[in-house]
């Protein structure tokens, strides 16, 4: 934030200060008290065990300037204290007024998967042509969204937002703040699909992202998801298609893998390219293909933007190839959920290998009450592939493990990657593959250090 001082915050939350200066200048914002960039705001959140204001005087002792209360009526101290009703909506009242003084293009990127690749994978293509400012980390929802617009680089000449949903109604408290005029929709898949119920109630939640949008406005979807492609001429502003079918506009064709590259050629109505991934994965084509489109609405030449994806390397824990002691490791153990790990078992399967392919896969949590149906689904689809082994952590895991013990393919159970470790170290050889997937909560990573 530049050129926000207290009486800004004030004014935009309609708090009231309780003590310190008005002109007190504020650049940061932090809900974290342990974690200050210097002039920080910090905004204690009231969460289902921990009530953040405990921990006010602890953000003031790591360098906070100021911080928003709904817990204290009167305070006497040189610092600013600003009473709001609720700590969460002063953030995002904050943000919004962060969001007004920016005058860039924004872009939303949403779906059930591959959010964070398709973000990263848009500001690189963008890159080739344009300055851009990217969400970093995780930071894509409710409380995340206004913080990264507090850090939002007014040189930018694009921004480009990670935006996710996990309830009702969030995605339009987000799109609200972020006021978005061009949006990317990667898929819609079953996560989340506890608090939702099905994919077209997911899928009518994350289109929230567009309200707001005119007739100027576009949004990017992917043909090759059935729920998106049913938006085929239903939506009151344009609408551009990316996938592998005839009636895509960014269309990949033939596809094929070069060593460690994913080689495809693309067709678009402003022309053909033929482009080198160094990311794995079908998934990650698509990827591409969005990025591109998106670069090419925003005017940045398609083989400045090509080159740009080309030079993509990937990021940690999201199909990141490591090589330990003589085998090669797939580390996607950020998270996973049904699509995304179909697409890992296909990397998994297409791998090149002096061994065996063995697929370590835990618990997809979130899945509400038909989580064994998707767990065994996968299961039987990680057994039509080219995999020799499977290790299963968890007790959801176990219905994945039935159906591809049905289809004859060798695999272990346990409940505890400590027992998993255990078997791991005995069965492996050099010369193997070995992928690592499962739901960020089972702490795969444990896993990986011992190996």
């Amino acid at each position: 934030m530049e050129g926000i001082t207290i009486r800004d915050i004030v004014e935009a939350t309609g708090g009231r200060l309780l003590c310190g200066s008005c002109d007190t200048p504020v650049r940061h914002v932090s809900i974290n008290s342990r974690n200050m960039q210097g002039d920080d705001i910090f905004v204690p959140i009231i969460g289902a065990r921990i009530d953040a204001h405990q921990f006010i005087e602890g953000a003031f002792a790591a360098g906070a300037v100021a911080v928003f209360t709904s817990e204290h009526d009167s305070m006497e101290d040189e610092r600013p204290w600003i009473r709001v009703e609720d700590t969460v909506q002063a953030l995002q009242d904050l943000g919004r007024e962060c969001r007004r003084r920016l005058t860039m293009p924004f872009i939303g990127i949403t779906g059930s998967v591959g959010k964070t690749t398709t973000r990263e994978m848009v500001t690189a293509a963008l890159s080739g042509g344009k300055r851009v400012f990217s969400t970093a980390g995780n930071s894509n929802g409710q409380l995340g969204v206004p913080i990264t617009l507090s850090e939002v680089d007014p040189q930018a000449e694009i921004t480009i937002l990670e935006m996710g949903m996990s309830e009702p109604g969030e995605m339009a408290r987000i799109a609200d703040i972020a006021r978005v005029g061009m949006a990317v929709f990667t898929n819609i898949g079953v996560s989340h699909i506890e608090n939702l119920g099905s994919r077209e109630n997911i899928c009518r939640e994350k289109m929230h992202i567009t309200d707001g949008f005119g007739a100027d406005s576009v949004v990017i979807l992917n043909g090759d998801d059935d729920i998106l492609a049913g938006y085929r001429g239903k939506l009151p502003f344009r609408t551009v298609f990316y996938g592998t079918g005839e009636d895509a506009d960014f269309q990949a064709k033939d596809i094929y893998t070069e060593g460690d590259r994913t080689v495809f050629t693309l067709e678009a109505p402003i022309g053909e390219l033929t482009i080198s991934l160094q990311v794995p994965g079908m998934h990650n084509v698509l990827n591409a293909l969005a990025a591109l489109a998106a670069a090419a609405e925003c005017g940045v030449p398609l083989e400045l933007a090509a080159r740009k994806l080309e030079d993509f390397q990937g990021f940690q824990r999201r199909l990141q190839i490591l090589t330990r002691n003589g085998m090669t490791i797939i580390d996607d153990s950020y998270n996973a959920s049904p699509e995304s790990m179909r697409a890992a078992l296909q990397v998994l399967a297409a791998a090149r290998t002096e061994g065996r392919r063995i697929a370590v896969l835990a618990d997809m949590l979130e899945l509400g009450p038909d989580a064994p149906l998707f767990h065994y689904q996968t299961g039987a689809y990680g057994a039509s592939l080219a995999i020799d082994c499977f290790f299963t952590v968890g007790a959801l895991s176990r219905h994945l493990a039935q159906a591809v013990e049905e289809a004859g393919i060798l695999v272990f159970s346990f409940d505890t990657n400590q027992e998993a470790v255990e078997a791991l170290h005995s069965w492996l050889k050099q010369g193997d593959t070995l992928l690592l997937k499962g739901s960020n909560g089972m702490k795969l990573g444990e896993i990986l250090k011992e190996l």
